[in-house]
């Protein structure tokens, strides 16, 4: 199993970027799709997830309105659009796959990708 996330980059405040994360090895409509992120010195925190058809989503407090989390189950992919990002949304973002419904616990997660870096600047 392999997940990959792209589209991290430096960023003003107030500006957008759109993550993605392609995954393989597994049968990607089968399974909840959670993003995740860890800044320096923190621990990992949810941000946002999806259920196996995209139905369902949750989000963290702190991006809500701000970020959409959405699949695309034909092309094996999640994605996370990021709009009026904020200096405090600067971290490693992280997607990860979850055979159950989603979950706003790490553990509970099965596979990981490498993580990709968002920078926002202030």
């Amino acid at each position: 199993v392999q997940l990959v996330e792209s589209g991290g980059g430096l960023v003003q405040a107030g500006g957008s970027l759109r993550l993605s994360c392609v995954a393989s090895g597994l049968t990607f409509s089968s399974y909840a799709m959670g993003w995740f992120r860890q800044a320096p010195g923190k621990e990992r925190e949810f941000v946002a997830g999806a259920s196996w058809m995209g139905g369902n989503t949750d989000y963290a407090d702190s991006v809500k309105g701000r970020f959409t989390i959405s699949r695309d189950n034909a092309k094996n992919t999640v994605y996370l659009q990021m709009d009026s990002l904020k200096p405090e949304d600067t971290a490693v973002y992280y997607c990860a796959s979850d055979i159950k419904s989603p979950s706003i616990r790490p553990y509970d997660y099965d596979y990981w990708g490498q993580g990709t870096q968002v920078t926002v600047q202030g």
